[in-house]
């Protein structure tokens, strides 16, 4: 939900405004408790958000939520004024890279008592946790899959990708399906001695290397950018900066995946749809923020697990709902929050395929899996509930950002680093090393 949203990857925003103003002042004549919720969106997330809302204020007389859409690339920026004001919202989603921090800067209240005994939790790695406190819950269970067009694969003969994780394909069963799947300007696939990297007409695959999502494949291949326990960098060990290089070597050595700088939230959109890929790895919610409407259009895709180094992992992240602790009210603040993430009160989102999710129960329970999966809006049942549903419960983990602090500007950092990589200017290896001891002190917030 990155998000992406909901989530940290959607690319339209809404312009920064106040609605409604005149909600205070109903507010204020009914007696009720006044809650701003602050939230970044495309607008057809913002009118859904603004729909959940009246309907929360239309179910009691207690507490009234105004909305407050701020920009996404100006959100943190527009909080941390609002903080210095002391004016936060009583409310808000935030982005995941930015919860930790607004954490140890003392702008999040401990949430600790929003899930009373009995009450039905979110999943424990969608739990954001400072000092062994949980200070925020995703509101969407969002995990990393792999997309695919059916219709080149069925004119390349070439067998779908596994809908399931337990027949995952390897790295190099990927590889040779990528090749089989990449076409140059004759019909020449990358297997063929006659082809020609520099008349490619269709790619097989594209990873989508935003800095963010390339954690997966470091897991994947028995490492990861941080310690378990989120106390050392480790991305320049050879698990992590060997798989880096299979990403990188897909367009430097086996020609099967174009250029990709990992400097725009939109590889679905370049790849997949545009018709220039036949795989394209990202994440759960461009089923409805983008295949949705392009399979209405023509698009004849589906969807699979990620291949594997040594592991079969998907990371899963989204947008958490926090409590700022400047407001006056924790409360009834928590209540909204509780209440919004009830996948109930928040099923316009669950229906359009942009949100996932949050409890067990949804994920376990038939008839609750059937009525999220089973709609218009989704690839069929059993291919979506063995490639997200299930492949979610069992093989995911929580990207970094729920326990390590400041990775946003390990992030922005690592991205700069590995631009020459992608280019091939610089193997993984070289480039990681150079430049680990300022990798180490952006984890440390030293930059």
């Amino acid at each position: 939900m990155k998000n992406r949203v909901f989530l940290t990857v959607l690319v339209c925003m809404l312009l920064a405004v106040m609605l409604p103003a005149a909600g205070t002042k109903e507010a204020a004549a009914t007696g009720r408790v006044n809650i701003t919720y602050s939230f970044w969106g495309t607008p057809d997330e913002g009118a859904a958000v603004q729909k959940v809302a009246d309907r929360f204020n239309a179910s009691q007389d207690r507490i009234s939520v105004e909305i407050m859409a701020i920009p996404h690339d100006t959100y943190v920026t527009k909080l941390n004024t609002l903080a210095t004001a002391k004016n936060l919202p009583d409310c808000g989603i935030m982005s995941e890279a930015g919860v930790l921090q607004f954490a140890e800067n003392g702008l999040l209240y401990d949430i600790s008592d929003m899930y009373g005994v009995g009450d039905a939790k979110p999943l424990d790695s969608l739990a954001f946790r400072y000092q062994g406190k949980p200070v925020a819950y995703s509101a969407a269970n969002e995990v990393l899959l792999m997309f695919y067009n059916k219709d080149m694969f069925d004119k390349a003969g070439v067998a779908y990708p596994p809908a399931d994780a337990k027949n995952a394909w390897t790295w190099d069963e990927f590889v040779h399906n990528a090749k089989l799947l990449t076409l140059d300007a004759n019909g020449n696939n990358a297997t063929s001695q006659a082809f020609n990297p520099n008349a490619i007409v269709q790619y097989g695959a594209m990873i989508e290397n935003l800095t963010w999502q390339l954690e997966v494949w470091a897991l994947s291949n028995g490492g990861g950018f941080y310690t378990a326990d989120g106390s050392k960098v480790i991305i320049n060990e050879s698990a992590a900066t060997d798989a880096i290089q299979k990403v990188a070597d897909l367009h430097l050595v086996h020609h099967v995946a174009p250029l990709s700088t990992g400097l725009t939230d939109d590889g679905i959109q370049r790849s997949l749809i545009a018709g220039t890929c036949a795989m394209s790895t990202n994440g759960a919610w461009n089923v409805g923020t983008s295949l949705a409407s392009a399979r209405a259009e023509g698009l004849n895709y589906g969807v699979a697990v990620l291949p594997y180094m040594k592991e079969k992992v998907t990371i899963c992240t989204g947008g958490p709902n926090v409590v700022f602790s400047q407001t006056k009210n924790p409360k009834e603040a928590m209540e909204w929050i509780k209440w919004y993430m009830q996948e109930e009160n928040s099923w316009d989102l669950i229906e359009t395929g942009i949100w996932m999710p949050i409890l067990d129960k949804w994920y376990t329970d038939e008839a609750l899996t059937r009525k999220w999966v089973e709609n218009p809006n989704f690839p069929p049942y059993d291919d979506y509930k063995s490639a997200v549903v299930d492949y979610a419960r069992e093989h995911s983990q929580s990207t970094s950002w729920y326990y390590v602090n400041n990775t946003n500007d390990f992030n922005t950092l690592l991205g700069s680093v590995l631009g020459e990589v992608w280019t091939g200017k610089k193997s993984a290896k070289s480039a990681i090393e150079a430049s680990y001891s300022q990798l180490v002190s952006a984890f440390k917030g030293d930059l």
